[in-house]
């Protein structure tokens, strides 16, 4: 007997540990995965560019992949002369001036310093409003900049305040331009975002980038010079002086560099289905060993390649993809599914994990009420991962909700029902007109008592 309550006894501990270790594995796997999925997420490497400031932006969606002071002041050279070629290019587009229209350089050729950036441009020389871009964005020949700021401002000095107007009107919050060329002076500033928004601007023109992406034109005999062959200052895309940094994915644009400013590029650069834009400044010129390298080149041609190794595309919502089921009240149908309004793709870390990102959402008012219609926008979602925002898309509603006229009563009955103030005051004037009814039928009765006897007329 007492063997058999030992062994039963030993059942029973062994049922209730069996319970126990179930219960334990039962939340175990109820616990949310996300968090092993986020620390599966690996970021790309810093790739440290050796310069003043540096830039990187996503063409196709205009986002920042990479930065490094990029809103810091910096010199930018002949990096001005983006926004000579775009002022040049509105005037070509409004109809001031045209491309095949001759220009005569004037006297301001003769003062810019001969060791600056030159196609030898003589004053009273003509040359075509093209010609003078092949010049101005090829060579980066100064003179070129500065008869192209006469003809389209009348002066250099208008020019130069209409670069500071299109720079306000494009954004740009740290650049101040006092010449149309670059040649240095102390406060002759842009940084490499505000670069960006002007190079973004002229690109919009065709013409711009046929021109900056050419490694060699030759521009025809003047009136006063024979025929020009020109070369791009822009090694990576003209190796006819230097074939070391030769790039097959680069496309134009612009080089610049004095003492003060340093090393200067702006350059574009695709491969496949990623396409982007890269501002270096003030980057240095060094000797390695035998072989002196101008870091503008070799570093723009390293972020851009950093770019391409360790970023994708990444679907991160579907057009009409349910988000969240929103509550609907006064309808019989008690929710609405908020779905993205668009589709969401953005350039995310190799190695982004879809369910490790973050989606918030924001509704446009704190409940929800109907007649919902379908297709009713209802707020936006972000998505994001560790703070960083890879887009913003708005919601709407899936279906529609109808109003409810029985639930809108019941509504309307229960709000009179719970308004104490509302039941307050009706007693309270209950209570007035009452007591204004019994002090008018008292008055009455003392009044028709008087004029019967006689007792307060005065004359008893």
């Amino acid at each position: 007997m007492k063997a058999y309550r030992k062994i039963r006894s030993l059942s029973a501990r062994a049922a209730r540990l069996f319970a126990v270790l179930s219960a334990l594995a039962l939340t175990l796997a109820a616990l949310p995965m996300r968090g092993f999925a986020a620390e599966e997420v690996v970021m790309p490497p810093d790739p440290d560019i050796l310069a003043q400031g540096a830039l990187l932006v996503d063409l196709k969606t205009g986002k920042m992949v990479y930065g490094k002071n990029e809103h810091a002041e910096l010199f930018p050279a002949s990096l001005t002369k983006v926004m000579t070629a775009l002022l040049t290019l509105e005037a070509v587009d409004t109809g001031k001036l045209t491309f095949q229209q001759e220009i005569t350089a004037g006297h301001i050729v003769t003062t810019l310093p001969a060791d600056g950036s030159t196609v030898g441009l003589k004053e009273g020389e003509k040359m075509t409003v093209r010609n003078l871009l092949d010049c101005l964005l090829i060579p980066s020949a100064n003179e070129a900049a500065c008869v192209l700021a006469v003809a389209v401002s009348g002066s250099v000095d208008a020019f130069v305040e209409a670069m500071n107007k299109k720079a306000a009107e494009l954004g740009c919050e740290h650049t101040r331009f006092v010449n149309p060329h670059g040649l240095h002076d102390p406060g002759h500033y842009t940084s490499p975002w505000d670069m960006y928004l002007i190079t973004k601007a002229a690109m919009k023109y065709p013409t711009f980038m046929v021109i900056c992406d050419t490694d060699r034109v030759v521009v025809p005999a003047t009136n006063m010079s024979k025929e020009r062959a020109l070369l791009n200052t822009n090694y990576l895309i003209c190796n006819r002086r230097i074939p070391d940094y030769k790039n097959p994915e680069v496309h134009g644009v612009k080089t610049g560099s004095t003492s003060q400013s340093g090393h200067c590029l702006v350059a574009t650069a695709q491969r496949n289905d990623k396409h982007f834009l890269s501002v270096v400044m003030g980057a240095e010129r060094v000797q390695e060993g035998k072989r002196t390298v101008i870091r503008s080149f070799s570093e723009t041609t390293r972020l851009f390649n950093w770019g391409f190794d360790n970023f994708r595309y990444m679907s991160l919502l579907e057009d009409g993809e349910p988000v969240e089921e929103i509550p609907v009240a006064l309808s019989k149908t008690d929710h609405v599914t908020a779905v993205a309004g668009a589709p969401l793709e953005a350039l995310v870390p190799a190695g982004m994990k879809k369910d490790a990102m973050k989606k918030t959402i924001k509704l446009s008012g704190e409940t929800l009420e109907a007649p919902v219609s379908e297709g009713q926008s209802l707020g936006t979602v972000t998505v994001s991962y560790d703070g960083t925002e890879y887009g913003t898309v708005d919601l709407v509603s899936s279906h529609g909700a109808e109003l409810s006229k029985l639930l809108q009563y019941e509504k309307k009955a229960m709000e009179l029902a719970q308004n104490r103030l509302v039941w307050a005051g009706a007693g309270a004037l209950a209570v007035v007109v009452a007591a204004l009814s019994i002090r008018g039928a008292v008055k009455g009765r003392r009044r028709k008592g008087g004029n019967e006897f006689g007792g307060y007329n005065g004359r008893g």
